[in-house]
């Protein structure tokens, strides 16, 4: 790494760092941010998803009936569950493939979000129309 006026730095990371990443190389910070930007974008999905299911088991009492509500509201609290957990590991898998030059990892967490999501649009929207 070079600092303002041509000098080069050399930076240690800590143990659970380069345990963590691996080695590597430094990316660009660009980069970096990036991979942070997404992790927190997908940490506030995962809130989104925790907070709906704290909401449907609150607040829809008088529309669902008790084992519905429940399981609705256990669904979505797994599925912020999964999300929250799934985004870490993703943050520290693309991370350690920018550092080593490899292709980026597939999301695995957006098939379980969009199947989890469908899976409680379809409750609901069925629920509804029996209603």
């Amino acid at each position: 790494m070079e600092a303002p006026g041509g000098v080069a730095v050399s930076i240690k990371r800590g143990r659970i760092a380069e345990r963590l990443l691996g080695g590597g190389t430094e990316p660009d910070p660009r980069f970096t941010l990036a991979n942070e930007r997404t992790f927190l974008a997908w940490i506030r999905t995962s809130l989104a998803f925790l907070a709906g299911g704290v909401a449907v088991e609150a607040f829809t009492g008088d529309l669902f009936q008790e084992p519905v509500r429940k399981g609705l509201s256990v669904i979505l609290l797994l599925l912020g569950m999964f999300i929250s957990g799934g985004s870490a590991v993703r943050w520290i898998n693309v991370e350690r493939s920018l550092r080593h030059g490899l292709p980026l990892p597939l999301p695995l967490i957006a098939p379980i979000l969009g199947i989890g999501g469908a899976v409680v649009a379809a409750v609901v929207v069925f629920l509804v129309l029996l209603s």
